[in-house]
Order: structure tokens, then C-alpha cells, then sequence
């Protein structure tokens, strides 16, 4: 039966556009190739031209370098058109390239979704919020504890804060009067002493000239150099 009918050929897979892309660089490299040859040969006619007499021999010349230059011009018009269609793949591969990376990255986000949903369903938010209100409750616990390890055991708990305030402002005014007194603070002056004779009320000693006219006025006698005058003992006996 094979013999007969034969046997059903696998069909190639139909060609990828790099492969498209590769096969018309190519051909534009040996069209490019042509033209170089091509502009050669006219460089040459160009140079017999110039050194060739007018006439049929110079015309002959003329000939063939037209000839060429149609040939020249025709090659260009394929390299063109190979150029096009290099470029046209190169966009349909860039379309399909941005195409592909859109699919990966599709993929990628649905699968991180799905990780995501299924580490969702292990957290929730009644339980974040239980754990957040026990945290603050142990931090206002742990609060008191500090307060009340921070106590001190001197300090009586009826204390008058106006008593307080008054007694800093004594101190206040202290500290400001002993400014004024050449900042030399209180406990430090000299103790004034006591002055008795205004507390007894006493008159105070006669001293200098009021002495003196004092015991003028008692009429006692002065010697020659104003000084009270001994008095002379009686001769009598």
C-alpha cells in the first residue's frame, strides 16, 4: 500500500522570523556585493571615456557604461526593497518579542497572586488588631511597673504643693538678695554682732575735744600743756 499510495511527508515547520531576517540579509549582502562590482567596472569606462577621441570607439564605450549603470541602478532597487522588508521584520519581531515579555510577565503576576491569596488566608486582620491592643496593654503594664519601682521611699505622699511653691519662692528671693550682696550667698557673710549699747540705751564715752570741754566745764585746773593739773598735797599737818 505504501508502494501505491506512498507515504505522507512531515510537513517543516513553517520558518521563524530570524530565519526570514537572516536569509534577506544575505541577499542584500551579495546584491551589495554586485553593486560594488558593478561601480568598478564603470570607474574604468569613466577613465576610458576621458582618454578615448570622440568618435565610435568613444561611443562603443559609452555604451557599455550605460549598460552598466542600468544594471547599477536595478541592483540599488533590490537592495532597497531587501531593506524594507528587513525592516518590516525586524518591527513584526519587536511586536512579538514585546509580546512574549508581556505573557512572562502575565504569568509572573498571576502566580504571585496566588502566593499572595494563599498567605492572605493565614493573616488576618482581627488578629493583627487583638495583637496590636495586647501589646499596648503590656506596654501601659510595664509602665506602671516602672513608676512604681521609680518611687521614692523618703518622700511622704501629703505633701502641699502650695507649701512647695511657697518655699521655692523663698528660695528664689534668697538666691536673689545674695546676688545683690556680690554673690556671696548668706551662709557664707560673717555673722553681724549684736549691738548692746542701743539694746541697753546707754550714752556713749566722750571722747576727743567734748572730753576736754567737759572737764573745763567742771572747772577742774589744766598745766601748762592743757592737761588736768595734779592737785598738790597739803603742806599742812
Amino acid at each position: 500500500m505504501k508502494r501505491v499510495f506512498g507515504v505522507k511527508k512531515d510537513k517543516e515547520p513553517p520558518p521563524s522570523l530570524n530565519d526570514a531576517s537572516d536569509r534577506i540579509n544575505k541577499r542584500g549582502e551579495t546584491v551589495d556585493e554586485k553593486i560594488k562590482r558593478l561601480d568598478a567596472e564603470l570607474a574604468r569606462y569613466k577613465e576610458q571615456i576621458k582618454k578615448t577621441r570622440p568618435g565610435p570607439a568613444q561611443e562603443a564605450v559609452k555604451s557599455r557604461a550605460m549598460r552598466v549603470l542600468k544594471q547599477k541602478r536595478m541592483y540599488e532597487g533590490q537592495r532597497d526593497m531587501l531593506y524594507n522588508q528587513t525592516f518590516n521584520l525586524d518591527q513584526v519581531a519587536f511586536a512579538s518579542e514585546g509580546i512574549k515579555d508581556a505573557q512572562q510577565t502575565m504569568t509572573a503576576l498571576k502566580s504571585a497572586n496566588k502566593e499572595l491569596k494563599g498567605m492572605m488566608k493565614t493573616v488576618k486582620i482581627q488578629d493583627i488588631d487583638n495583637l496590636q491592643d495586647d501589646m499596648m496593654d503590656l506596654m501601659d503594664v510595664s509602665n506602671e511597673i516602672q513608676e512604681s519601682l521609680g518611687r521614692s521611699y523618703s518622700v511622704p505622699d501629703d505633701i502641699d504643693e502650695e507649701e512647695l511653691m511657697g518655699e521655692l519662692d523663698y528660695l528664689e528671693a534668697d538666691m536673689g538678695m545674695e546676688t545683690e550682696s556680690d554673690s556671696v550667698p548668706s551662709y557664707l557673710q560673717p555673722d553681724k554682732e549684736p549691738d548692746y549699747d542701743s539694746e541697753l540705751n546707754l550714752p556713749s564715752a566722750p571722747t576727743g575735744q567734748t572730753a576736754m570741754h567737759a572737764g573745763r566745764a567742771q572747772g577742774q585746773d589744766e598745766d601748762e600743756l592743757g592737761l588736768p593739773a595734779v592737785p598738790r598735797a597739803s603742806l599742812r599737818g
